[in-house]
Order: C-alpha cells, then structure tokens, then sequence
C-alpha cells in the first residue's frame, strides 16, 4: 500500500467484519490477497465449492405497498415465505435465507433447485387459490444458477454464478416463470420432462433459458 491517499482507509479486518458483510477472516484474507501475501489459488481452494443457487424474487412489493398499505404488503410477502420454505427443505437445500421479498437458496444437485423451483410455482399458484390467500396474492420469479461460487457472505455463495441467479429472479424472470444460467442449462439439458427456451436479450451480457416442464 501506498500513503498517497489522504483520507481514512479501514484497512483492519476485525474493523471492517463488524459491518457484517463477511466474516473477519474472510476479510483477513482479502487484505492478504490484495497485499500480495496469499495466492489467488489459496484463496480458492480454501472458499470455493460446486452449488446450485435458487435466488427467488416476489412480484410487486413496490406497487403493493402504494395500493393496499405496507402492512398488507408485507404479509404477502410472510404468506409466499411460508409456502416456498417448507418446499426448499423437502427438496434438499442445504440453505434458505430470507431478506425482504427476496429468498436464497442452496443445493448440491441443480436438479433439486430446478424442481424445488417448479414446485414453488405450483403450490404459490394453489395458495392464492385457497381459502388463507389474501385479496392481494403474490406470485414468484425464480433465477436459477450453478457452478462454483465462494462460501463467504450470509449465502455463502459469491461469485459470477451467484451474480448471475439473482439477475435472473430478481430483475429479469417474470411472474411463475424460472430462468436458468447457460452453466444451469447444460448441466440439465438432457432432462426429458424439462423443454428449455433460449432467451435472447441485447441489454444483458450472458445467455440464458426459461425452463418449462414438457409433462
């Protein structure tokens, strides 16, 4: 490091963990990469693990809040997180984390994310239909990602995969739709209950596919 900047720098591990962006020796690791006194492939081989990653986004939080208060808001979003977490555990993830209307989840096998995707669809779509819905139900989109992400932060999945699932659910999928990475894709693609769409979009800067059940 130089001394050239002249303004405070946190440059202190135990310092920056108590913001809770990642753990102290996460952080301490870093400070050792970008000091050069660890290896980019210690880093890897020490953080990184193969995940299938389910980033679950809920319709119309913003528009919600406008039209039918915020407290009817955010019980849609208590009634979608009570139906999809049983969902996730029965299908295997290993983690669910919640924040706001948005859901994470992890699994070993992509196969299990893709199902527990569809799965979620369905059951949304009965709850809505059912007598404990609201006049208000919210349905879901769902990004789906796999590959090799890096076990650090609350998902312990960060890293271009994870980026890449959580554009997908969050900002691009639709209601009752599931998007998956090209990574997602061809590790599926054989599946034969599964047809898969390529999407073509100018404005993003990887492929994908929407994922439909052909049974």
């Amino acid at each position: 490091m130089t001394n050239d900047f002249p303004y405070e720098f946190l440059d202190d591990a135990a310092g920056l963990s108590q913001y809770r962006g990642w753990s102290e020796d996460v952080y301490r690791d870093f400070l050792d990469l970008r000091r050069g006194t660890m290896a980019v492939g210690d880093f890897h081989s020490k953080y990184t693990h193969r995940r299938a990653i389910l980033s679950l986004d809920m319709t119309g939080l913003t528009s919600s809040a406008m039209k039918i208060g915020e407290i009817e808001s955010l019980l849609r979003i208590v009634d979608a997180q009570r139906v999809c977490i049983p969902v996730l555990r029965d299908f295997g993830a290993e983690l669910v984390r919640c924040f706001a209307d948005d859901v994470v989840a992890l699994f070993e096998k992509p196969n299990n994310a893709l199902d527990a995707a569809f799965e979620i669809h369905s059951r949304v779509d009965q709850f809505n239909r059912s007598k404990l819905a609201s006049a208000h139900p919210t349905k879901c989109c769902i990004g789906i990602g796999y590959g090799d992400v890096y076990a650090i932060g609350p998902n312990l999945a960060q890293g271009d995969e994870m980026n890449r699932a959580s554009k997908l659910g969050e900002d691009i999928a639709r209601a009752n739709e599931t998007l998956v990475t090209e990574r997602t894709f061809e590790a599926l693609k054989k599946r034969p209950d599964i047809h898969f769409d390529k999407q073509h979009s100018d404005d993003q800067l990887f492929l994908f596919y929407r994922a439909l059940p052909t049974i």
